[in-house]
C-alpha cells in the first residue's frame, strides 16, 4: 500500500509528515521507559523480517496481488510504540533506497503503514486474546488484529485522498475500492502474522509482548542471555534471507491493491516518479540484466539494512534511557 508520489497533494503530504514525525518521536520516547535490552537485536530482526515479507507479493484477485504491511505483527511481538519505529525503519529504507513509496508522501505511508496498522493490530489483538485467553487465542487474535490494520488502513488512505486526492475521483468510490479489496488482502495478511506468531511463541515465547500482562498467558524467559538471544536473531535473520532468495524472485508481479483500484476509478495518471531513484531502485540492481539475480541481490541488501538501521536506532534509545535513569 505504499503511496508513490502524485496521488495526495502537497499540503496535505506535509500535513501527514507532521503526524507521522510527532507519531514516532512520541513512539521512541514511549519505548524508551520499558525497553529491554533483549528487545533491542529483535526490533532490527523484526523490522527486517517485515522487510523480507513485504517482498512477498501474493495473488489476491485477477491481476491483483497484495503484500503484507506488518504493523500488525511489529506490535504484537514488540508492544505498539516499538511496532511503529519497526516498521517506520522499513518505509523509510524502501522510500530512500528502493523506490518504494514516494519520498513527499514518506509521511503518508508511515502514518498509514505504521502508525495506524500498529495501533489497531495492537488493541484488537490485546481484546481478542482477553476474550480467548488460550494458545489457540493467540492465533486466532493476531489473524483479526492483522486483518482489521489492513482495513483501517485502507480507510485512512481513503481519508486522506478526501482530504487532497488528486484526480477528482469521488471519494466514496475510492474507500468502497479500497475497503473492498483490501479486506482481501487481509486475509493473507491475517494468515501470514498468526503463522509468524506462532514460530515465535514456539521457540521464544518470552519475547511475544502481546502476552504482556495476561495471566494466563504471560511465560517467564527461557534465557536471557546474549549466546540465546543471538542464535534466536540469527535463525531469524537466515530465514529471512531465505525468503528473499528462494520466494521473492517468485513473487506476483500484478499491481498491489493500492494501484489497482487508482487503475479502476481514475487516478492512477496522477503518479508521478521519485526526484531520487538509488540504483536499487523497482527491488534491482541498476546495470544488472538478470532480473532474477538483481531481485536477490537488493533483497538481501535491504534486509541487511533494515536490521541494522533498527537495531542501532532502538539501541540509542536504550542507552539515551539508560543514562536519563542514572542521571
Amino acid at each position: 500500500m505504499h503511496i508513490p508520489e502524485g496521488f495526495i497533494n502537497l499540503p496535505t503530504s506535509l500535513g501527514a509528515a507532521a503526524v507521522a514525525g510527532g507519531s514516532v518521536w512520541g513512539s521512541l520516547r514511549a519505548a524508551s521507559r520499558d525497553l529491554k535490552d533483549r528487545l533491542v537485536p529483535f526490533a532490527g530482526l523484526t523490522a527486517a523480517f517485515i522487510f523480507a515479507l513485504q517482498m512477498l507479493n501474493f495473488p489476491v484477485a485477477a491481476g491483483t496481488t497484495g503484500h503484507l504491511l506488518g504493523g500488525a505483527l511489529a506490535a504484537i511481538l514488540l508492544g505498539p510504540w516499538l511496532g511503529i519505529v519497526a516498521v517506520t525503519v522499513v518505509v523509510v529504507i524502501q522510500a530512500l533506497l528502493f523506490a518504494d513509496g514516494g519520498l513527499v508522501a514518506m509521511g503518508l505511508n508511515i502514518v498509514n503503514m505504521a502508525v495506524i496498522t500498529a495501533l489497531v493490530g495492537w488493541y484488537v489483538f490485546r481484546g481478542a486474546v482477553k476474550v480467548m485467553p488460550r494458545r489457540s487465542g493467540l492465533l486466532v487474535g493476531s489473524l483479526a488484529a492483522a486483518w482489521a490494520s489492513v482495513v483501517v488502513s485502507s480507510i485512512g488512505f481513503s481519508l486522506q485522498y478526501a482530504i487532497g486526492g488528486v484526480g477528482g475521483v469521488d471519494p466514496i468510490l475510492v474507500v468502497r475500492s479500497m475497503v473492498g479489496v483490501h479486506g482481501v488482502i487481509g486475509i493473507g495478511e491475517g494468515l501470514i502474522t498468526a503463522a509468524a506468531v506462532g514460530a515465535v511463541l514456539a521457540a521464544r515465547p518470552d519475547l511475544v509482548t502481546g502476552t504482556r500482562g495476561i495471566d494466563d498467558l504471560e511465560t517467564a524467559s527461557t534465557s536471557l542471555s546474549r549466546k540465546a538471544i543471538g542464535g534466536f536473531v540469527g535463525a531469524g535473520l537466515a530465514v529471512a534471507v531465505a525468503l528473499v532468495v528462494f520466494v521473492a524472485p517468485l513473487a506476483g508481479s500484478a499491481p498491489d491493491g493500492l494501484v489497482r483500484v487508482a487503475e479502476a476509478t481514475g487516478f492512477a495518471a496522477a503518479a508521478a516518479d521519485n526526484a531520487y531513484s538509488g540504483p536499487l531502485a523497482g527491488y534491482g540492481v541498476a546495470g544488472l540484466d538478470n532480473e532474477m539475480l538483481g531481485t536477490i541481490i537488493a533483497g538481501v541488501v535491504g534486509t541487511g539494512l533494515t536490521f541494522a538501521a533498527g537495531m542501532i536506532l532502538v539501541g540509542v534509545v536504550r542507552r539515551r534511557s539508560h543514562h536519563a535513569g542514572a542521571a
